[in-house]
C-alpha cells in the first residue's frame, strides 16, 4: 500500500523535472513544496548508496536548493534513513497518510463549486487562502496543469467570496485529497468538513473506492476533521533535508 499510495500521489501532484536513478525518484519544482523537490526512494536500489546521495546533492545545489529525501518505513535501499541522520540531515514534516473507504457518505449542507478544469479564479482563491506569493502561484499553476488523471477542483463561496477550497486527483479506484485550506475568518463553520464532504461524493461517483490524503501531524485541527470523517492511517513519512545548500 505505501508504493501504491506514494505512486498515486506523486502522479497527484507532479514535479516540474524528474529524473529516475537506479530505484530513486529525483524530483524538481523550482522549490515549491518539499514533496515537488525531494528525492522519493521508493524501489529496490542496486548502486552505492554514498554515490547516489553525493549526485542528488549535487542536482540539487545546481538549482540552490536543499537536498531533501522523502522517507518511510520502505525507503531503500535498507538503513538510508540512519545514513542520511549520520551526515546531519534533519527529521521535518512528519506526516500522516490516511484513507478512507468510499461507501456511504454524509449528506451534505450547503453548495460547492466542482471544476473539472483548473481556472484561474480556483488558483488566484486558493493561493490567497494559502497566503502564496506570486512566484509561488505561478509555479503551483504549471504543477496542478501538468495533472494527468482527472481531477477535480472545489471551493465554497459565502457572500461571493470563496471561504474554502481544495482539490482531488482520481487514478484508478484511488481518490487523493490536496490543499485543503478555509479561510481564517470562517474557520470551525463546517466548510472544511462540506468542503471534503463535495470532493469525496465527486471521487465516489466518479468510480472511485478509496479516498486518501496526507495531513501533517502539527495539525491537530486537520486531523480532528479527517478522524471524524472516518480516515484512518496507513503509514507515515517524513523528510530528511540537508542543513544548507551543499
Amino acid at each position: 500500500m505505501i508504493r501504491t499510495l506514494e505512486e498515486k500521489a506523486m502522479n497527484a501532484w507532479p514535479a516540474l523535472q524528474v529524473v529516475l536513478y537506479d530505484g530513486w525518484i529525483v524530483r524538481f519544482a523550482d522549490g515549491y513544496t518539499r514533496r515537488a523537490n525531494s528525492v522519493t526512494p521508493l524501489y529496490a536500489s542496486n548502486q552505492d548508496t554514498e554515490e547516489k546521495i553525493r549526485l542528488c546533492e549535487h542536482f540539487y545545489s545546481q538549482r540552490g536548493l536543499k537536498t531533501t529525501f522523502k522517507m518511510t518505513s520502505e525507503s531503500t535501499p535498507a538503513g538510508l534513513d540512519a545514513l542520511l541522520a549520520g551526515k546531519g540531515y534533519q527529521v521535518d514534516a512528519l506526516t500522516s497518510v490516511q484513507t478512507l473507504a468510499l461507501s456511504d457518505l454524509e449528506s451534505v449542507d450547503c453548495a460547492a463549486k466542482l471544476e473539472e478544469t483548473l481556472s484561474e479564479a480556483w488558483l488566484s482563491a486558493q493561493c490567497r487562502l494559502g497566503k502564496l506569493g506570486d512566484r509561488q502561484k505561478a509555479i503551483q499553476s504549471r504543477i496542478l496543469q501538468h495533472i494527468a488523471p482527472p481531477a477535480c477542483f472545489a471551493s465554497i463561496d459565502v457572500d461571493g467570496e470563496v471561504v474554502a477550497c481544495g482539490m482531488g486527483v482520481l487514478e484508478d479506484a484511488f481518490l487523493g485529497i490536496f490543499d485543503v485550506v478555509t479561510a481564517e475568518a470562517h474557520r470551525r463553520h463546517g466548510y472544511g468538513k462540506q468542503l471534503m464532504l463535495h470532493l469525496l461524493g465527486w471521487g465516489w461517483r466518479s468510480g472511485a473506492k478509496t479516498a486518501y490524503l496526507q495531513v501533517m501531524l502539527n495539525n491537530p485541527p486537520a486531523l480532528s476533521l479527517y478522524e471524524k470523517l472516518g480516515f484512518s492511517e496507513v503509514y507515515r513519512y517524513w523528510y530528511r533535508t540537508s542543513l544548507s545548500v551543499l
